[in-house]
């Protein structure tokens, strides 16, 4: 039986893959395909924010290799980022509700 961590590995795994196989190259996102997946599947961080050029601007800071695609290392790069940010942001609310 998989343990949670190997689920949650799993489930990037797919959800990348879901989303990467629509257009042109099926193991990288195209631009749309990264909104695509952001909209669908990071619906309340998308709609915290103001910044009508986001997904550009995620996809410029993704994109190390400047070939206008997102691979899924750096896929990994943008969960991993968002992660230690929900993390930070838990752990500071945290810290306030035990003061």
């Amino acid at each position: 039986m998989p343990t949670q961590l190997e689920i949650a590995m799993n489930t990037m795994i797919r959800i990348f893959h879901q989303y990467s196989c629509k257009e042109e190259d099926r193991f990288k996102l195209s631009k749309g395909e990264l909104k695509m997946l952001l909209q669908r599947e990071l619906t309340d961080f998308l709609l915290c924010q103001k910044d009508p050029q986001l997904v550009d601007k995620i996809m410029q800071d993704l994109d190390a290799n400047k070939d206008n695609e997102v691979d899924f290392n750096e896929f990994v790069v943008m969960v991993a980022a968002l992660t230690v940010a929900c993390n930070d942001y838990f752990v500071e609310q945290l810290k306030k509700k035990g003061k």
